[in-house]
């Protein structure tokens, strides 16, 4: 029986001929990952353990994002924390204020992750690489530790779901809703520890931006990882970027899979999740009635330079709905000065929105964007639990940019028109 692409990689970096399902293994990290809440857990691990040194200062990176710029104390102490030990072991890849961005928007851009890497991150939607043609998968802090330390991480070699993407989007729609799609038919938990495998020709019509956005809510599933092949579309974003060679491995002709699941791009449409589970999926046209308090343009699965144009097409010269807070928030300092240079940022503040510098903030009830009680937020973030935002009787709907800034404009949840407006 054949390996699946996950499964080639994860042979390789455990220098093996073969893996089979199941198998533990021992693999060897190209990249090792942690933010400015996961990483001080993971310091004092080592700590614990008497681990005194890294295994390779150039191959760990620590990005500050959640609650960066510092919302309260912890916050800075915790901040503190990571740049102190940053300092002590030389760690190139450390993002501050200034030069942060959310970290699985960042660390691409960047060139710091590649195709045929294998990554672990103390952080769940670590899993957003897989774009590239890597193996990326989120763990906790004492793992992050012993893989800062040794290199290596053990896994179990997951089984994998072939999803086979036919034909090309309509306008109206983008990744987001494709992931969201997905989700509503396997649900929370259908693709518990296995890995969702993307093929088929629609591929070629994605960009990177919806591929990333794609792999990054495959833990929304249950997923361990989500990948794409590597392709032209691939190789010409690394082209110039990565900082490493770009490996390109494949799965087997005779690879196994659990599954397949058929998704006709052409048949999306603008797709909301509802309250309180990512699985709760709708048609944004069925929702036209629910009206809302609150909308976020953002996050390490929508704060994208193709998500900022799209907001801007849709909001530029009208305004936000009254009683409605617009947060438009770029992921990376990169693209937020892109934003600046095209006109966006005007463009958003004039249409009523507020703009942020790069942070995770209201993603996960930090900061910038709190929901009190009873209120309604469309998020193009990727996960709406209970109190996820905010109050426990605050609601959350996830959709993409389009229909998030369409519904910012009418105040109710609103599906984007072909027109790249709202119906």
């Amino acid at each position: 029986m054949g390996m699946t692409m996950t499964q080639v990689i994860l042979a390789k970096h455990a220098g093996l001929e073969r893996v089979e399902v199941g198998q533990l293994i021992q693999a060897k990290l190209d990249i090792v990952l942690g933010n400015d809440i996961t990483t001080p857990v993971a310091i004092r691990a080592m700590e614990q353990a008497g681990l005194e040194q890294v295994w390779d200062a150039d191959r760990i990176a620590i990005v500050l994002d959640h609650f960066v710029p510092n919302k309260d104390i912890k916050a800075a102490e915790q901040s503190k924390q990571c740049r102190q030990f940053a300092q002590k072991h030389g760690i190139r890849h450390f993002y501050d204020v200034g030069k942060m961005g959310i970290e699985h928007v960042l660390l691409p851009e960047q060139g710091v992750v590649t195709a045929g890497d294998c990554i672990i991150g103390a952080d769940s939607h670590t899993c957003t690489y897989g774009a590239l043609g890597a193996f990326a998968t989120g763990i906790g802090s004492t793992d992050m530790a012993a893989g800062m330390a040794t290199g290596e991480a053990w896994f179990k070699v997951p089984s994998a779901i072939r999803v086979e993407l036919t034909g090309t989007l309509p306008e109206t729609c983008s990744g987001k809703d494709v992931i969201l799609t997905l989700i509503g038919i396997l649900g929370v938990d259908g693709a518990r520890y296995q890995s969702l495998e993307f093929t088929g020709e629609g591929i070629a019509s994605l960009s990177m931006d919806d591929r990333f956005c794609i792999c990054n809510m495959a833990i929304e599933a249950g997923a361990k990882n989500g990948i794409f092949p590597v392709d032209d579309v691939t190789l010409a974003y690394l082209k110039g970027r990565s900082e490493r060679e770009p490996v390109v491995y494949t799965a087997e002709p005779d690879a196994v899979y659990e599954r397949t699941v058929t998704l006709r791009l052409s048949e999306m449409q603008p797709t909301v999740s509802c309250p309180h589970l990512p699985e709760n999926t709708k048609a944004a046209s069925a929702l036209s009635q629910i009206r809302i308090d609150q909308v976020v343009i953002g996050s390490c699965t929508n704060g994208r330079m193709e998500d900022m144009e799209t907001a801007y097409h849709i909001l530029k010269g009208k305004h936000i709905a009254d009683g409605v807070r617009c947060i438009i928030i770029p992921a990376t300092m990169q693209i937020y000065r892109e934003c600046v240079e095209r006109g966006y940022v005007t463009a958003f503040i004039d249409a009523g929105a507020v703009v942020s510098t790069p942070t995770c903030g209201p993603c996960l009830g930090g900061y910038m964007g709190i929901l009190a009680a009873g209120e309604r937020c469309v998020a193009t973030t990727n996960r709406n639990f209970v109190g996820r935002m905010g109050h426990t009787d605050s609601a959350v709907y996830l959709a993409s940019p389009a229909t998030a800034a369409a519904s910012a404009l009418t105040g109710y949840i609103t599906a984007p028109s072909r027109k790249g407006v709202y119906i």
